[in-house]
């Protein structure tokens, strides 16, 4: 069942994720002109800095809410998620 389970969620996130995730992270204010004043997105940046492991998925948040998530993104979200599926 495990197996079966990450591969159709790998399959609908592979779908639904470069459409999604743009939105979403746009929404908390990562936006194709920097991060938004006073939104979600400037809060996290100035909890979690700009170094570091922390700094550097602030960046890409930044990255994927400006340009979008991309072949190599989506194929890396949708071989974590069927991972993590699979544990389940």
């Amino acid at each position: 069942m495990g197996v079966l389970c990450a591969a159709l969620a790998a399959g609908a996130t592979a779908v639904v994720a470069p459409y999604a995730a743009p939105v979403v992270l746009g929404a908390v204010g990562f936006t194709a002109g920097g991060v938004a004043a006073g939104s979600v997105a400037a809060g996290t940046m100035s909890a979690l800095g700009t170094t570091g492991f922390w700094g550097g998925m602030v960046a890409a948040a930044q990255s994927i809410g400006a340009a979008g998530l991309g072949v190599a993104g989506t194929g890396t979200v949708a071989s974590v998620v069927g991972g993590i599926c699979a544990l389940i």
